[in-house]
């Protein structure tokens, strides 16, 4: 109980830290330095909590690491409320300190094709890697595997975030920009279905495709 206890904890930390240098960097615009920032605060919370948690701060990924076997289904909810609660503390604490207001994007800033499909598709990329890079027995006790996620993000944000999508790619982010009103409920509803359906679908084709593991 205390070691789940722990984990809990250790994702709620997690989650908090991604979300509020999100929440951050959404508000003041710092350009390319905006995803720079948030790929790194998930490094290094990867890194610092990996071992412990296994370094999900995103249910799509928890989700998804459920699906395959890497997580018990039992933790999967513990896991998932430890990251929104992570992200909605993070949003309150900025809005305390600052008095923020954000500028809410709406479904029709993006195109509700091209919200979805993009959050889909990078959502897939993070899931598909953390499940690749951080669950196998091939690739235990590797260096490399925080890096390897937290580029994914980067390489979403560059790409899609702010322009097809809000680049959100975690649902507890998508609660987070909402209560924060950087996106409209209707677009963080969106991008939730988007990123569990490709967290599901990310364990599918990792079964599918590395079927030589036993677990």
């Amino acid at each position: 109980m205390i070691e789940n206890l722990k984990k809990y904890l250790v994702e709620l930390i997690g989650t908090f830290f991604l979300v509020f240098t999100i929440v951050a960097v959404s508000y003041y615009a710092q350009g390319i330095l905006s995803p720079f920032a948030i790929a790194a605060v998930l490094t290094v919370m990867i890194y610092a909590g990996g071992y412990i948690s296994g370094g999900h701060y995103n249910p799509a990924v928890s989700l998804a690491a459920a699906i395959r076997g890497a997580l018990s289904w039992k933790q999967f909810a513990p896991y998932a409320a430890a990251q929104v609660v992570g992200g909605v503390i993070a949003v309150y604490l900025f809005k305390f300190i600052t008095c923020a207001n954000a500028y809410t994007l709406q479904v029709s800033d993006f195109g509700l094709k091209k919200l979805l499909i993009a959050e889909f598709l990078f959502t897939f990329a993070l899931c598909y890697v953390v499940l690749q890079t951080a669950t196998t027995k091939q690739t235990n006790g590797n260096s490399y595997y925080g890096l390897a996620i937290g580029l994914t993000v980067f390489a979403g944000a560059i790409s899609v975030g702010g322009i097809l999508c809000a680049g959100a790619f975690n649902p507890a982010v998508a609660i987070s920009l909402g209560l924060f009103k950087s996106i409209s409920w209707a677009a963080a509803g969106y991008t939730i279905l988007a990123n569990l359906v490709a967290g599901a679908v990310a364990a599918l084709i990792f079964k599918l495709t590395y079927p030589c593991e036993k677990d």
